[in-house]
């Protein structure tokens, strides 16, 4: 046990803590830019997954880093849109499009990636690049500190930087505003001239090139590689960190935080003599309780708001 609490407490384990809090927090902040909007679903895994492997296939076929990124960036923007499409144009319904999306985005990228490198679990064979890590000067020579918040992946420091310009776009900016009005109320929006769907598709566009980050940091950061299913329901992890934060930048940054340590202490407990499963289940389990517990507040906030229309109606008749 001491072994435990020592591994722990540890710069060690704040260094992964920040590295596996990365992806979600891409993702949570993308979540939070859909819920915004109005356009809040649940392919976020499906953007993730197309974002890591068009990445890594790009950047492999021409040696470039910025085209990876490119590349990536239009996987998970596309399938947004995608989403749009089916939901704003055509009306489907919204929850069956993002299973359709994600179930899509599981079998797709493994059949291109069996058409590209002949291999159907991780694409090793392909010489893929992947994103500098960064040594902060100053910072890196402090004990301790140092080695926990140094020498980490550059998207890692773009994740954590990404809630100030989040919570600038979102709420102070003219079409922050738009998005905010569209996402609170579409009928007023629109009856002061605001383009409702345009507002959604730009919503949409913004938020999966936020999202597609965190798939592209899982291929070509925290891995060198494409593996199948390497999002592994961080997508999902993401919506709930959302859910759980209220679509509020500062709570949806401090509940994806809370979730990377609950990833990272899995990782940690997998030392004890017990099986595996049981810690490599844990983030999971964290997430359904978090998200149980939102769902019973809101329950009790409705209720609430309910009972205090009740009475204002009663006293307005006996007035």
């Amino acid at each position: 046990m001491s072994t435990i609490l020592e591994s722990i407490f540890s710069a060690s384990f704040l260094f992964s803590v920040i590295r596996i809090t990365t992806p979600l927090m891409f993702g949570a902040m993308g979540a939070l830019i859909c819920k915004q909007g109005g356009v809040l679903h649940i392919a976020f895994e499906a953007s993730m997954l197309f974002a890591a492997f068009f990445g890594v296939a790009a950047s492999a076929l021409t040696q470039s880093l910025f085209v990876g990124l490119l590349a990536g960036l239009l996987g998970g923007i596309i399938t947004m849109l995608l989403y749009g499409y089916f939901t704003i144009k055509l009306n489907a319904a919204a929850v069956l499009t993002g299973i359709a999306l994600n179930t899509l985005a599981s079998g797709g990228t493994v059949f291109l990636m069996y058409i590209l490198c002949g291999e159907k679990g991780a694409s090793n064979s392909l010489p893929s690049l992947v994103f500098p890590n960064v040594e902060i000067p100053l910072l890196k020579d402090i004990p301790v500190l140092g080695e926990a918040l140094s020498g980490h992946n550059i998207l890692t420091y773009v994740a954590l930087i990404l809630p100030i310009f989040v919570y600038i776009l979102i709420f102070r900016t003219p079409l922050g505003l738009r998005i905010r009005t569209v996402g609170e109320n579409e009928n007023a929006a629109a009856s002061v001239g605001i383009n409702v769907n345009r507002i959604k598709y730009i919503t949409l566009t913004i938020g999966g090139a936020v999202t597609a980050l965190g798939g592209i940091f899982m291929s070509m950061g925290y891995l060198s590689w494409f593996a199948r299913d390497m999002v592994a329901g961080r997508g999902f992890m993401a919506i709930a960190a959302q859910n759980l934060g209220n679509a509020s930048v500062l709570p949806t940054f401090l509940t994806s935080i809370g979730f990377g340590i609950a990833n990272a202490l899995a990782v940690t407990l997998q030392t004890l003599s017990l099986p595996s499963e049981i810690f490599q289940a844990l983030p999971y389990v964290i997430t359904l309780i978090g998200l149980a517990v939102y769902s019973s507040s809101m329950g009790k906030k409705e209720r609430i708001i309910s009972t205090q229309g009740r009475k204002k109606r009663r006293a307005s008749k006996v007035n």
